[in-house]
Formats: C-alpha cells, sequence, structure tokens
C-alpha cells in the first residue's frame, strides 16, 4: 500500500481519531476478503486476498482524500472447502466465517459507521457473505452493507477476455493469472512447466444439459471433479499486458460504484 492507502487505514489509527470518523456523515469502512487455497501449481496461495488487498488499495488512491471511506485489514482465510483436496489450502467452516463477520460487522455498526462494504475477492464465499450482509442489516438497520465481488458486474472484461474464458476460466486461469502477472509477476511460477497442466480444458467435466458451473443453474463442484491441476480454464496465454488492462478495467468499476455510494444518501433513514 502506499502512503495516501496506508492513511486509511482504519487499524492504524488512534481510538479518539476511530470514533470521530465513525461519527462522520458517510462513514464507510472497505472490508478485502480474500482466501488461503490452491491456485493451480503456478500461483500462490493467497491470490483472491493479494487481489482484494492491491485493487481496494488502488481504489482508494483514486478517490478524493475527502470521501470519508477507509480501509479494515483483510480476512485472508475463508470459506474454500471446494479445494480442500489440494495441500495448502486452509478453510473455515461456513458457521466459524459467518459468525465471525457478524460479530465484526455488528461492532463497526455500533461504532457508528453508516456502511461496511465487504470486497470479495473469492468466489466459493459469495453466497455465504451476502448471507451475512443481510443478517448484519437486520440486526443493524442503521447501516448499509453492500456484499461485494471483485469481479462481478465489470462489463468491460469482456472486451479484453475471450467469451469461452469468461464463462469456463473460473480458477487460476487466463485472468487470475495474467492479473498476478501484472500486480506481482514474482510470484507467478512457471506458465509453461512441462511437471504440471496449467490447462483444465482436456480433463473439466461437462454439466447435464442446462446446467452449468456457475450461473443460473449452477452444480455445486468440487475443484478434484474438474481439474487435475488445480486450474480451471487456461492459463497458457496469460500475459502482463492482457494483466494490466483487467487491472485497469477492475479499477475503474470499482472507482465508478464507490464515487456513486460515498455521494449518495444510502442507505435511507430508518424511524
Amino acid at each position: 500500500m502506499t502512503i495516501t492507502s496506508l492513511s486509511r487505514r482504519f487499524d492504524y489509527l488512534s481510538w479518539r481519531k476511530a470514533f470521530e470518523i465513525a461519527n462522520t456523515q458517510g462513514s464507510t469502512l472497505i472490508w478485502p476478503f480474500g482466501a488461503c487455497e490452491q491456485h493451480g501449481p503456478h500461483l500462490p496461495l493467497a491470490t483472491d486476498t493479494i487481489f482484494a488487498e492491491k485493487i481496494a488499495a488502488q481504489v482508494l488512491e483514486k478517490l478524493p482524500s475527502s470521501m470519508p471511506i477507509w480501509i479494515l485489514p483483510s480476512q485472508g482465510l475463508g470459506f474454500s472447502p471446494e479445494h480442500a483436496s489440494f495441500p495448502g489450502t486452509i478453510s473455515l467452516s461456513a458457521e466459524l466465517l459467518l459468525q465471525l463477520v457478524m460479530e465484526v460487522g455488528q461492532q463497526i455498526a455500533a461504532l457508528g459507521f453508516r456502511r461496511l462494504l465487504f470486497f470479495n475477492a473469492h468466489g466459493g464465499q459469495i453466497g455465504l457473505l451476502e448471507t451475512a450482509a443481510r443478517q448484519i442489516r437486520l440486526k443493524c438497520p442503521s447501516m448499509a452493507v453492500l456484499p461485494c465481488f471483485l469481479w462481478r458486474g465489470v462489463s468491460s472484461l469482456k472486451d479484453v477476455i475471450p467469451s469461452e474464458e469468461i464463462e469456463r476460466g473460473l480458477h487460476a486461469g487466463l485472468a487470475e493469472t495474467s492479473l498476478m502477472l501484472s500486480l506481482n509477476p514474482d510470484l507467478v511460477g512457471s506458465i509453461n512447466n512441462v511437471d504440471g497442466d496449467h490447462s483444465s480444458t482436456e480433463s473439466l467435466a461437462t454439466p447435464p444439459e442446462g446446467w452449468s458451473l456457475e450461473g443460473p443453474s449452477p452444480c455445486a463442484w468440487l475443484t478434484k471433479d474438474l481439474s487435475e491441476s488445480g486450474v480451471i480454464g487456461d492459463s497458457r496465454d496469460a500475459n502482463s499486458d492482457l494483466g494490466r488492462a483487467i487491472e485497469k478495467a477492475l479499477e475503474d468499476h470499482w472507482v465508478r460504484l464507490l464515487t456513486n455510494l460515498l455521494k449518495s444518501e444510502w442507505p435511507p433513514t430508518t424511524s
């Protein structure tokens, strides 16, 4: 993180300053969520956490310093049972993560914050965080809770990522490998390693007709159902130029959405 983004770190504040900013009009906290899970033979276990942290920090850099938004420490252990058969994966239970998020969320609301945004980069816990968000909002109606997924709704990605990879490149494929080559290339192993096939296109199991891995009729898949390498998609054409294009698309999308949020009166006043 740069100096400017460090100044937005909630946990770097004194308690007096934390109380002050929490009670600022429109006060907003962003909470990055990732995971510690296998990402094929070439990407680090912390891939999702790195994405959430770095994109969030870069987005905050582009927002005016006058905007009342700060960032919490990342939650780097997540809900990853689909990857449990691969070494390195550490997964919290759904119950434990739900309890953790709800307890933290309620304390943030009690401080006086008006908005809490989950900035999640791990697809396997989208539903869980949406459930937590709804329950926190029910218990703390004065605070908006926004369970966001890093990759969701970024329409410009279709202009830089092939449609097949958007549909089937769910994990450690072209997009994630390219983004890591842009953000932290030292953490990327050999994409063309002869000892490990980084493409699962040949071994990818096909769901029954009318069903999909994700989307409107999803299957609750396990990674071992789909890939021996842990890669779901094809990383072989990954490159840093594509990674920078993906990085820009993500940044532009979230700068726009956060700007709109911070300029709004959301959540509505409750009686």
